[in-house]
């Protein structure tokens, strides 16, 4: 008896072990066939699950059968003992299956049915059945008890349930995950991509090019042309694209946090410091995109450019090297030629970062590709924000003339404004903010016009200053940048027009 019970342990112990060890299902659940038979002497097994769309209860997994028997044990509710059990929710035990008709036998895997018992357990949690778990015993006089046997079958059905309840949680979250990333596939396409222009159409030539290698990437523009969604779609069109894609705005963080940042942290590295995993490292087996890259402060460059070379990073306060695989691209809207030349930036490093050179144009350098744009994010918002709006002719010519000095970003921002604000479908010239007008005020300028000339690009520049420092909560830094000026050019024209950056007004 005390051997039994030995095994028994045993072999619950090691069913736990196999149940928590994957998320594989068919492994799994064999191996735990494969335990009961070669520690507590159950002959075949098996383990049906309810289909509950379908009614019907079919063997997942089965050891001692041959894959034909397994096709063949197919049943219904109240079919069969299998069946009988799925619907009782209760144990059955048949002593001799030779002499029970109820015993259907489909599988055909016992000619020889005499002395032989089947057990029959049903899996259940809570009041919920999911399948039932079947065993043959031949019992002898020295050999086997029916009830021990039950209660252990009952415990293995309970561990089972557990499992098959977190694999349906785990395959349900798999399944939305997949479902998400062809939503980002979908969503980083080719096609969105918009741009009909020359100078466009060689920046997608050059995407789809290199999209599914793991070279590294320069992009090049001005602020606001699309350079985080260039990098995304050649993410999310590469083999990594089931990878994480990470994102860092070197000049967001402050220099004495960047490192840490990029590269993670030891406890007690510096005052306050706890282990922390750095967003190289978060982009292990995906992409990291450096935004920015022209502002990585130059101390910082050396633990870069190790990385590209070695393709392992250092964590701040470690001596030990972690080995990380991951794509990089990384974006500016700086010369970095001129950056080099004044010494703020490494040489060796610009040709590491320099392997694909993407140059993204400006909207005034792509006229033709503004309509496009615009009628790109009228469906968008207009879809969101579930209203139908139009832009009348005029209107739309005074946007394409317009020289958008934000860029792609501004273009979005300014539909988004004009489809929140619009009262009716159609958006006309009125409803345009005052920084297109004026600017296509100057536009159609001849040299018969009285317009005093420096008083309209003054009134241009006073809109400008006051529309974007709102969109960087009055900081003047960013402000000036997003300008293309400097900080003290940005707070020479605010007092110059007697702006208020409190309240962005007069």
């Amino acid at each position: 008896m005390h051997k039994r019970n030995n095994r028994e342990l045993i072999a619950l112990f090691e069913t736990s072990r196999v149940l928590t060890a994957s998320f594989e299902l068919e492994k799994n659940l064999y191996s735990v066939m494969e335990i009961l038979s070669k520690k507590l002497d159950m002959r075949r097994g098996c383990v049906f699950l309810l289909d509950k769309k379908t009614g019907e209860i079919k063997i997942v997994v089965a050891y001692g059968l041959t894959r034909e028997e397994i096709q063949r044990g197919k049943y219904r509710i109240g079919e069969g003992i299998v069946g009988k059990v799925i619907d009782s929710g209760l144990p059955m035990v048949i002593p001799d299956i030779e002499k029970e008709p109820k015993f259907l036998n489909k599988t055909g895997s016992r000619p020889n049915k005499k002395g032989i018992s089947f057990l029959c357990v049903p899996i259940k949690i809570e009041d919920e059945i999911l399948g039932v778990i079947s065993a043959d015993r031949i019992y002898t006089s020295q050999e086997g008890d029916v009830d021990d046997d039950l209660r252990v079958l009952s415990i293995v059905a309970s561990l089972i349930a557990q499992f098959l309840k977190l694999w349906k949680n785990y395959k349900n979250m798999e399944d939305e995950n997949i479902f998400l990333r062809h939503q980002l596939q979908d969503r980083y396409n080719f096609p969105n991509l918009v741009g009909q222009s020359s100078s466009f159409q060689a920046v997608l030539k050059t995407v789809i090019k290199i999209a599914s290698t793991d070279a590294t990437v320069l992009l090049f523009g001005e602020s606001g042309t699309g350079k985080e969604l260039i990098a995304k779609t050649i993410h999310f069109q590469s083999k990594r694209s089931k990878g994480p894609f990470v994102a860092i705005n070197c000049a967001a963080i402050p220099e004495t946090l960047l490192e840490a940042e990029l590269f993670g942290s030891e406890k007690g590295a510096f005052t306050g410091a706890v282990k922390r995993i750095g967003k190289f490292e978060q982009a292990d087996g995906g992409t990291i995109f450096l935004d920015e890259i022209g502002e990585l402060p130059v101390v910082l460059q050396p633990k870069l450019l190790r990385v590209l070379q070695e393709r392992a990073i250092e964590p701040l306060g470690s001596s030990t090297s972690v080995e990380i695989n991951v794509r990089i691209i990384s974006a500016t809207n700086k010369n970095l030629t001129e950056e080099i030349k004044r010494g703020n930036f490494r040489e060796d490093l610009f040709w590491r970062l320099n392997v694909i050179p993407i140059y993204i144009p400006p909207l005034r350098e792509r006229k033709e590709d503004i309509p496009l744009l615009i009628e790109y994010y009228l469906k968008k918002f207009s879809t969101i924000y579930k209203k139908s709006v139009s832009i009348d002719q005029e209107a739309l010519k005074m946007l394409v003339s317009y020289n958008w000095p934000g860029n792609v970003r501004e273009v979005a921002n300014t539909v988004e404004r004009l489809v929140v604000m619009s009262e009716s479908n159609i958006i006309k010239v009125n409803d345009l903010p005052d920084t297109v007008r004026c600017g296509y005020k100057i536009h159609k300028i001849t040299p018969a016009s009285k317009i005093n000339l420096p008083a309209e690009v003054e009134a241009i520049e006073k809109t400008n200053i006051i529309d974007t420092l709102p969109k960087f909560n009055f900081n003047l830094r960013k402000t000036a940048q997003e300008l293309g000026l400097t900080e003290r050019q940005l707070n020479y024209k605010i007092k110059k027009y007697g702006i208020s950056i409190k309240k962005g007004v007069e």
